[in-house]
């Protein structure tokens, strides 16, 4: 049995999401929903604004977010550095608040904004479709069995299962979600209480894990501790996962993927308690 991890942190932006927000840019802009007077505007956990705000700077566009006020310290101070304008919402209410403020922008000015909107954007997945879900392929000699990813906005899991079902099969896709509606795993949803996003569809998978967030923040700090790898949360539940598929495997190939640094994280209380 072997299993790898696909270190999405080491992205420019820190995180996996740069890919999905670098094509639903450059996408924006060839179909021109994106022109030099417009403001990028969407919702988020914390890592695709990050590149969002990233790409923006670069590329000299104004960006405005709307997320949750409990996401970590590090994230606003990240959108701050980066110049990014950003709209806090209940935490109560998660990144579905979050949605439902940023449609009301939308809706409320839509000449002054291009709305990516990830949740529904179909440049989302197929970022992964054309990169990650090829890079794995190609890295692994085309001998993955399992690819196992945590669900958020559902970009990365139907990107890359559909890019790996037309190259296998025989390719088992298993699904990460957090085992409650309450948890404390940013970037994840539990799909059965939420609002489920536009690009997912549930049944390209072959296998549902629920995980736990102090299962997977377990598993965080034992990376961090015991191999020095420093990610988030949803790497710890992706890796958690994975081993929890292996059990029942003989041989194979496991690959999954650790969205982001655990820098992101550093002034959350897990590291201590």
């Amino acid at each position: 049995m072997e299993l790898y991890a696909k270190a999405e942190w080491l992205n420019p932006g820190g995180s996996v999401k740069d890919r999905a927000a670098l094509k639903m840019v450059a996408d924006a802009e060839l179909n021109g929903e994106l022109t030099s007077d417009k403001i990028i505007l969407d919702a988020t956990s914390g890592n695709t604004g990050i590149a969002l705000a990233m790409i923006g700077a670069a590329l000299k566009y104004g960006v405005e977010l709307v997320m949750p006020e409990n996401v970590s310290q590090e994230r606003k101070t990240t959108l701050q550095a980066l110049g990014a304008k950003v709209v806090y919402t209940n935490p109560l209410e998660g990144i579905d608040g979050a949605i439902r403020r940023v449609k009301q922008m939308f809706e409320d000015t839509p000449d002054r904004y291009f709305y990516a909107d990830q949740y529904s954007n179909e440049s989302n997945w197929r970022a992964h479709y054309l990169t990650t879900g090829e890079e794995i392929i190609e890295q692994t000699g085309g001998k993955i069995t399992h690819f196992v990813a945590g669900v958020g906005t559902g970009g990365t899991l139907m990107g890359v299962s559909r890019k790996l079902k037309e190259h296998d099969r025989s390719i088992k896709i298993c699904e990460v979600q957090p085992d409650s509606p309450f948890h404390g795993l940013e970037g994840l949803k539990h799909m059965e209480s939420a609002l489920v996003p536009e690009i997912y569809d549930p049944q390209i998978r072959d296998e549902l894990l629920l995980m736990s967030t102090e299962e997977s923040q377990s598993f965080t700090i034992r990376l961090a501790r015991e191999h020095g790898i420093l990610v988030g949360p949803s790497s710890g539940a992706a890796l958690a996962a994975s081993i929890k598929a292996a059990e029942d495997i003989e041989k194979g190939v496991i690959v999954t993927i650790f969205p982001d640094s655990g820098l992101r994280y550093a002034s959350e209380k897990f590291w201590t308690d």
